[in-house]
């Protein structure tokens, strides 16, 4: 985000490459326009891209600002990161995730997967495909290597790769499965993040 270029009055903020093209694919799916998806290079870009975004010259046509970030193993302090770096660049801070504060912007903040859950978007996405045939098998997958005294450092990131190495094109990573559509739109698990973003289009 080193150039700011503001062309919707509506703005998300995301961490990276992978959760803007998850997010480009459900903002398509539920129909919405009017959003300029922005990924801040990882959560310790947020404060410093946050205040560069608050004093680029387009920023006067921003009536909504929505960000997302994981809560990784501290939800609460994921969400007090946040607030800070809002606080830093001179934008409303919300007392809780999901509820908007001020106006031109109203700022909303989510945490992934919620503020009372360790982990990430990979979390999430799991848990849409948590009734898929595979999974059973990938838990048996990983079960033997714990067994055998092998197991990944990010195991949600891990399942989340062996999961798209079952689909009939595997290598895809989680933003190009979402393009791909390899992740399902209608299942529950994501109903407060699709709510979230008809929240922020609507303020």
């Amino acid at each position: 985000m080193k150039t700011i270029g503001i062309k919707e009055p509506v703005i998300l903020i995301v961490e990276g490459g992978e959760d803007k093209q998850f997010f480009q694919a459900l903002i398509q799916h539920l129909g919405l326009s009017g959003i300029d998806i922005m990924g801040i290079g990882g959560k310790d870009q947020i404060k410093a891209n946050l205040k560069a975004l608050r004093n680029s010259s387009g920023f006067t046509i921003v009536r909504s600002l929505g960000i997302v970030r994981d809560a990784d193993d501290d939800p609460r302090a994921a969400f007090q990161s946040v607030c800070s770096a809002l606080q830093n660049a001179g934008l409303p801070v919300p007392d809780r995730p999901l509820v908007s504060v001020g106006s031109n912007p109203a700022v909303t903040v989510m945490i992934l997967p919620d503020i009372n859950t360790p982990g990430a978007l990979e979390d999430l996405c799991l848990q849409a495909v948590a009734n898929d045939p595979a999974l059973p098998c990938i838990e048996q997958y990983f079960e033997c290597l714990q067994k055998q005294g092998f197991l990944p450092k990010n195991i949600s990131k891990a399942k989340v790769q062996a999961f798209l190495a079952s689909r009939i094109e595997a290598g895809k990573r989680l933003g190009e499965a979402a393009q791909a559509g390899y992740w399902p739109w209608d299942s529950s698990a994501l109903d407060q993040v699709k709510n979230f973003l008809q929240h922020i289009i609507t303020r």
